[in-house]
């Protein structure tokens, strides 16, 4: 290195002012201050490893010597992973010192060439003018310790004269006033003109600083959407110290709507503690990043009312989860939970909760307290049981549970008189609730792939279904409710992959089904070729064929001596003069037909026929009535034509 001979106090300024000047531009405080947060947390994240690693056990037959070298390993590990965590938070914090150092170097050389002994002017100018451009640059850090000091009108103009008259040119600009905040001193004012290289620039070139290293860049132009969005370049992702930096700019302006999604680095796996400054944010999505664990901080999020943390690898949420008091919506799908904290029930403001493709195993009971709840999705998860609080739930309208390992609904969900929407696919469901039939607003309900034996008659009481799919059920499911035409609303049906061979004549009043799907059953009414013309060819086929089967079933006129009814079902309540009213007969079907059961002796000349729709029993008898018919059941009442004046009970 050549040796250097400086021979006058103008060289010395002048070298003074060149390397003040390759300086890179002076962190903001912002930055200074997440830097120092960094530090704080990732000391303390260390802390916590080490700790983990001194809690680990092994087994007797592992050497204690192998387990040793374990150990070593990874402990080194988590110091190299700290250090590379620090290490740009480090780099921003001894830019800060060199910038305070200089700082207080530059006040030394004002006083030495402004001083009585001091035989050049314009060195004491050209001094004045570094040190009124190093507050102008100055952005943090401590007050120098001696002040400059003062000088007349023209002496200053001459200092200006001095610096701006050079090969850069340019416009000087003024020291901005101080405003103090604790230690520190803050530029009130923005910086209007810089050269490139961080200290001033003229009319003819960019009054953005210099970046000199681009890890250093101030945050300012990470932040140039205006809003809480990202700015920089398409794809440019950002580094803890940079994401940290950003919390203290969000945090001081209180901006209400901050995304972040994908836009960490892959080596982010936790968030800074300052997260928890945010207190006036309204809307977070941290989604599509890698991020392992939330901080405690986070609860501190009061105004908080979306929080979107989908695609990342959490596995555990902090207690404090449940502070987030206002929150409306949560999206946790695609992590790595295996349980929610007990403060869960806390959140008692949540409309939207999506917990799919996790590993939970188990809800906690204290999802009953969430009353405002109108959606639930935990599908793909290992949840073998439905906590019966669920119930609770009453303002629930969607219930996503496919993909687990449910063996049956609570009868709770009965409760819900909301529900919309029932989605419980592959599963080992073997009946539904009895209670399914007071889902009075159930719209869609899926339970396919199951392991359903039969569907409760009781399920078509639900009369608002519009889309029902019980196929794939892996029971053998032989037959479908009697009263299903009960479900005029009906629009799509799925019986695919199952033992049905006979619709119930009661299809026929479907008469808004437009999807059929009866694939993979061996269906013998209607027949496979009706079935393969659609929906509505088969609702026609069924009621054709109930007119056919009725004209057949036309009885022949009889005696008015004969005994016309015997009515088994208590349902038939209409009387007349308080006398039950004969039924006349209008269908013959098969005696074994029927799911009532009931015990008849009756003599040769006594036939039975069965309504099955009215559940109802009637007889066609001569008029010797002891002798030709004895029923046993509760409250049974005969009336014959001959004499109707006459009722006897059996």
């Amino acid at each position: 290195m050549e040796t250097t001979a400086f021979e006058s106090v103008d060289q010395v300024v002048q070298e003074i002012m060149r390397i003040h000047r390759s300086l890179p531009p002076r962190p903001a405080v912002d930055e200074v201050e997440a830097a120092v947060t960094l530090v704080r947390n990732v000391e303390m994240a260390e802390q916590a490893r080490l700790d983990a690693i001194a809690r680990q056990t092994k087994s007797l037959q592992v050497p204690e010597e192998l387990f040793m070298v374990l150990q070593e390993m990874q402990r080194k590990l988590v110091y190299f992973n700290s250090k590379e965590e620090m290490r740009e938070a480090h780099k921003l914090l001894d830019l800060e010192n060199l910038h305070n150092l200089f700082d207080d170097l530059i006040q030394r050389a004002s006083t030495c060439v402004s001083s009585p002994n001091s035989t050049s002017s314009s060195s004491a100018a050209a001094m004045a003018a570094v040190n009124l451009s190093s507050k102008s640059n100055s952005v943090s850090g401590v007050l120098p310790h001696r002040p400059s000091p003062s000088s007349s009108g023209s002496a200053a103009a001459t200092a200006a004269a001095y610096v701006f008259n050079t090969d850069r040119g340019g416009v000087a600009n003024t020291a901005s006033a101080r405003v103090s905040r604790d230690d520190s001193f803050v530029v009130s004012k923005p910086k209007k003109a810089f050269y490139l290289d961080g200290i001033g620039a003229g009319p003819a070139v960019s009054a953005t600083p210099q970046i000199v290293d681009s890890s250093l860049r101030s945050v300012s132009a990470l932040n140039s959407t205006g809003g809480g969005g990202v700015g920089g370049q398409e794809g440019e992702k950002l580094s803890l110290i940079k994401l940290a930096s950003l919390i203290e700019v969000f945090a001081k302006k209180g901006t209400k709507d901050v995304n972040l999604r994908n836009k960490l680095m892959d080596q982010i796996e936790w968030l800074p503690d300052s997260i928890g400054k945010l207190s006036g944010l309204v809307s977070l999505d941290l989604s599509e990043n890698r991020i392992l664990v939330l901080p405690t901080t986070i609860g501190g999020l009061s105004s908080l009312t979306k929080l979107d943390l989908h695609s990342n690898r959490i596995a555990q949420l902090p207690d404090t989860i449940g502070d987030l008091l206002s929150l409306v919506s949560l999206d946790l799908r695609a992590n790595d939970l295996t349980a929610l904290p007990a403060t869960f029930g806390r959140l008692v403001r949540l409309e939207e909760l999506d917990l799919s493709s996790n590993r939970l195993a188990v809800l906690p009971d204290t999802i009953g307290s969430l009353a405002s709840l109108k959606t639930l999705n935990v599908e793909t998860n290992d949840i073998d049981e439905i906590p019966h609080t669920i119930g609770h739930c009453t303002s629930l309208k969607e219930l996503r549970a496919d993909y687990n390992r449910l063996k049956a609904l609570p009868e709770a969900v009965g409760k819900i008189e909301s529900l919309e929407v029932l989605s419980v696919r592959y599963n080992n469901i073997k009946q539904l609730p009895t209670t399914v039939s007071s889902l009075l607003s159930l719209r869609e309900l899926d339970v396919s792939f199951n392991e359903l034996e039969s569907v409760p008659e009781n399920l078509c009481f639900a009369t608002s279904l519009v889309k029902m799919n019980i196929g794939n059920n892996f029971a053998d499911l032989r037959s479908l409710p009697r009263a299903i035409g009960n479900l005029e609303l009906l629009e799509e049906l799925d019986i695919s992959n199952n033992q049905i061979r006979v619709l119930p004549d009661s299809f026929r009043m479907l008469t808004r089904l437009r999807v059929l799907r009866v694939e993979e059953n061996p269906l013998e009414v209607p027949p496979r070729h009706i079935a393969e013309k659609g929906a509505q060819a088969v609702v026609q086929y069924m009621a054709e064929l109930v007119v056919k089967r009725d004209v057949k079933a036309q009885p022949v006129k009889q005696k008015k001596t004969w005994a016309q009814i015997c009515c088994f079902s208590r349902s038939n309540k209409r009387k007349r003069n308080g006398i039950p009213a004969v039924s006349r007969l209008d269908e013959k079907r098969d005696h074994e037909s029927t799911s009532t059961k009931m015990v008849v002796n009756f003599a040769p000349n006594c036939s039975p026929q069965i309504i099955s729709e009215q559940k109802t029993l009637i007889y066609d008898c001569k008029l010797q009535f002891d002798a030709l018919v004895t029923v046993l059941g509760f409250g049974t009442q005969v009336k014959t034509v001959a004499d109707s004046e006459e009722k006897r009970d059996i």
